[in-house]
């Protein structure tokens, strides 16, 4: 049985009572120290810590709680992906978070949110908690999982590294500051564009690559004075640029390609203003 936002269920009244008490969030962890750490940090930040070991004990936690954090990884065969099924068929509306190393093979599944351990920090969780407590008063919110996810992708590879994302019609899932700057737009304009109606004929045509890229799953790999362009800018013809294209799972689960491109090489008197990362 479905069960109703907590506002609706309890009225206006009963939940203003509510959002005056601690968030409840349940701690799921078979590392007892991971467990001990998570609990002692958010109780310094005000959240009430409920923490399970395994998955008998945290189910039958779930009334109990306003919101999951539930790590990937839980040992003998089991993972955190199956108590946040159980979770979302028993509370619907219980936001879940679920921590794991893994980058994308999971993503895309019944949590809300997906933090990546060892590139996301305590102000990553405190930030995804704090947007999440939203859900539970019954108020609507809008997590931008896809950006998060990917930028946290772009992290991974270097913030000296221009770090483009596409599917494989070349429309831009993501960008990072670094394309933003060197191409001239603001990080938004490039989200639902295509790179190949867009920046003809200033980028090179990348459609071939792209595409057998998403479709083959295959990796390119270049050395070029092109870079990403057509043809070099005025002010960096001797640059050399390693570009990288490899696949990638998308956010719905669709093929898609990441373009990276890096400079290896620059002659040692020459600046750029418009490469802060030089």
């Amino acid at each position: 049985m479905m069960e109703p936002p907590e506002s609706l269920r309890n009225g206006s009244t009963e939940m203003q009572s509510t959002t005056a008490q601690p968030v409840r969030v349940l701690l799921l962890d078979d590392e007892p120290t991971n467990l001990h750490l998570r609990s002692a940090i958010l109780r310094q930040h005000g959240y009430e810590c409920v923490p399970a070991s395994t998955i008998e004990e945290a189910t039958d936690l779930f009334n109990n709680i306003d919101i999951a954090v539930l790590d990937y990884h839980l040992g003998a065969g089991q993972f955190g992906t199956e108590v946040a099924a159980l979770l979302r068929r028993r509370r619907p509306h219980v936001p879940i978070i679920i921590l794991s190393a893994t980058i994308d093979r999971y993503f895309g599944g019944v949590e809300d949110m997906h933090l990546l351990k060892g590139h996301s920090s305590v102000e990553d969780l405190l930030d995804a908690l704090s947007s999440l407590e939203a859900k539970r008063r019954g108020a609507p919110v809008v997590v931008d999982a896809r950006d998060f996810f990917y930028s946290r992708i772009a992290m991974a590879i270097g913030s000296d590294v221009l770090v483009q994302i596409f599917d494989e019609k070349g429309v831009w899932q993501y960008c990072n500051d670094s394309v933003a700057e060197y191409l001239g737009q603001p990080r938004e304009w490039f989200i639902g564009r295509s790179v190949f109606q867009e920046m003809r004929p200033f980028m090179r045509d990348w459609s071939d690559v792209l595409q057998t890229v998403c479709l083959t799953r295959e990796t390119y790999i270049d050395r070029t004075h092109r870079g990403l362009l057509a043809v070099p800018r005025p002010q960096e013809p001797q640059l050399t640029w390693s570009v990288l294209a490899f696949p990638i799972t998308l956010h719905d689960n669709r093929s898609g390609a990441v373009l990276t491109a890096r400079i290896l090489d620059k002659p040692p008197t020459r600046t750029s203003e418009l490469l802060p990362f030089l």
